[in-house]
């Protein structure tokens, strides 16, 4: 009887394991705002660099999408 709960506690540990490798690693918050400007420099739009400039305001890429924006501007 205790080898059969021994059994058991290690199929649940190995179960639990397989879940959590299964799951994929947090994404960094950085790159993904990176991505955003990229693709919105690639757009090359007023449209783009605006709605990166409202999603991301505070983002020191900010900048360099109102940066864009003036270019565009003249």
């Amino acid at each position: 009887m205790v080898g059969k709960a021994k059994a058991d506690d290690r199929a649940k540990e190995s179960a639990k394991a397989g879940c959590a490798a299964s799951m994929p690693m947090a994404r960094d918050p950085a790159a993904a705002v990176a991505e955003e400007y990229e693709a919105a420099r690639r757009k090359g739009t007023r449209e783009a660099f605006e709605l990166f400039i409202a999603r991301h305001s505070d983002d020191p890429l900010a900048e360099q999408a109102r940066a864009e924006l003036k270019r565009l501007s003249r």
